[in-house]
């Protein structure tokens, strides 16, 4: 059975059902989406990875959830993001940023004081946050969907690593757009990557919840 990025069950994720991972994954990778001007994603496309002018010193961010990235970049239209990547990386790399993750606000259930936290912060290589996910219209969900901002080791992983393949699907963000302003959901719906739950092992639940 099929599963759109609009649908799911609330069992099985990060934090109970108001923080859940879904992506599009197979047995060995999981696709994360980010979204760039043409003068990086250009060459990312080329090389298969992403490489000059795409800057490795700073955070990076990826999103697992197909419609939380059209809303952070507005299906494409906003400068700087109109061409929206799909990156397929290792589930090992993926899990391995998440096991390394530190939360990018400051949790009391984690740590005594704020300062242990934000040496956590310091010392981390990834940051975890939580943003409502969003539906079609691109308002938000109840459940929350996840960001992962990865610098210094975990950019070089990503790079040089995890990734295995890179894809423009920028023509799918417009496809959808289209359906959704001509008011025909059913069609918006069908040409939704399928994301489903993804199965953390409890240990990196636990950390990024």
């Amino acid at each position: 059975m099929t599963q759109d990025a609009t649908e799911g069950m609330a069992t099985g994720v990060a934090g109970g059902a108001a923080r859940q991972i879904r992506a599009r994954f197979d047995e060995t990778t999981v696709t994360v989406y980010q979204a760039y001007a043409d003068r990086v994603a250009g060459p990312a496309l080329a090389a298969g990875t992403f490489v000059d002018p795409f800057k490795r010193g700073r955070m990076t961010w990826i999103k697992p959830s197909f419609l939380w990235m059209m809303y952070r970049c507005g299906w494409g239209a906003k400068t700087d993001q109109e061409r929206v990547l799909a990156v397929d990386i290792t589930r090992e790399g993926f899990e391995w940023a998440l096991s390394r993750a530190c939360l990018s606000h400051f949790d009391n259930r984690r740590f005594a004081v704020k300062e242990d936290w934000q040496e956590a912060v310091r010392s981390s290589p990834v940051r975890v946050q939580w943003d409502p996910d969003r539906d079609l219209s691109l308002s938000p969900l109840p459940h929350r969907a996840i960001q992962i901002g990865l610098s210094g080791p975990a950019v070089e992983r990503y790079v040089d690593g995890w990734i295995t393949g890179i894809r423009d699907v920028t023509p799918l963000a417009h496809e959808v757009h289209a359906a959704v302003q001509a008011d025909d959901l059913t069609a918006a719906r069908s040409l939704l990557p399928a994301e489903h739950l993804y199965p953390l092992p409890a240990a990196i639940a636990e950390r990024v919840a």
